[in-house]
């Protein structure tokens, strides 16, 4: 199936490892022209360089923090001049600590914010004039499957990433009518380095091993298992492409069929 991307120009956020790379990956096997980002120079370099040998993408690498406007800002500015606009963009951002909420803070909740919602605003606000005017674009949110169904001890993702699903619909209704798509994703239990680090955390703080805490996951699972990131990468290249143009305004879990509910 030809996806129509070829030469499309694609941003993609905390893209140097786990979720965000493997769509990174994903879009440069469609011929797509990437930026990446993330907080570690050296770590989206290294992404970038990998990318580059594998398919022989042309790439865009630089360390953002996307929780601050203007490096968001300077990110957009600096693909447009490189490649001469934005078409696809792809947010995303580490999750926020796993807690339940006698254990969290004000200043916890203002970092999930900002971390998850704000930043998902900034690009937002950067990338759909341009989109609107070209006439084309796709912003693809990527959250999480709490969006869908609350996980314990994620009260600050639970609650976070739900107000980018609620940004998500609201924004698919106004630019709709421009040809621009948005569309958030929901990740289920995938296996990235999150995924361990939250493992290892509910196993110490449940004094259980981590592939006992693995394994109450996947028993909840149809298909009983962990996803594989590309898996998941798959389903937002289709989202970006020109198989799916009457796609929008969905929060779509990719999650194994974990959550339980009818919508």
């Amino acid at each position: 199936m030809d996806l129509g991307l070829k030469d499309r120009v694609a941003l993609v956020a905390a893209s140097s490892q786990g979720l965000g790379k493997a769509v990174a990956f994903g879009l440069a096997r469609e011929g797509v022209k990437l930026a990446l980002c993330s907080r570690d120079a050296k770590a989206v370099e290294a992404a970038a360089e990998a990318i580059r040998r594998e398919t022989g993408a042309e790439v865009f690498a630089t360390a953002t923090d996307v929780t601050q406007e203007d490096q968001v800002r300077l990110l957009v500015q600096q693909t447009i001049e490189r490649f001469g606009r934005i078409d696809i963009c792809v947010t995303n951002a580490g999750g926020p600590p796993a807690k339940p909420f006698d254990a969290t803070t004000v200043a916890d909740w203002r970092r999930a914010v900002d971390l998850n919602l704000m930043s998902t605003v900034f690009f937002a606000r950067e990338v759909l004039p341009g989109m609107r005017d070209q006439g084309w674009g796709r912003l693809i949110a990527i959250t999480s499957l709490t969006v869908k169904q609350p996980v314990d001890n994620l009260i600050l993702s639970n609650s976070v990433r739900a107000a980018v699903a609620g940004l998500v619909k609201t924004l698919a209704n106004e630019y709709g009518p421009f040809n621009v798509l948005v569309n958030n994703v929901c990740p289920g239990y995938t296996a990235t380095d999150r995924l361990g680090e939250l493992s290892s955390t509910l196993a110490k703080s449940s004094g259980v091993p981590e592939a006992e805490i693995e394994k109450r996951w996947t028993s909840q699972i149809p298909l009983r298992r962990l996803a594989r990131p590309d898996e998941f990468a798959d389903a937002v290249v289709f989202l970006c492409s020109e198989r799916a143009t009457y796609i929008t305004g969905q929060s779509i879990a990719i999650d194994g069929g974990f959550a339980k509910g009818l919508l």
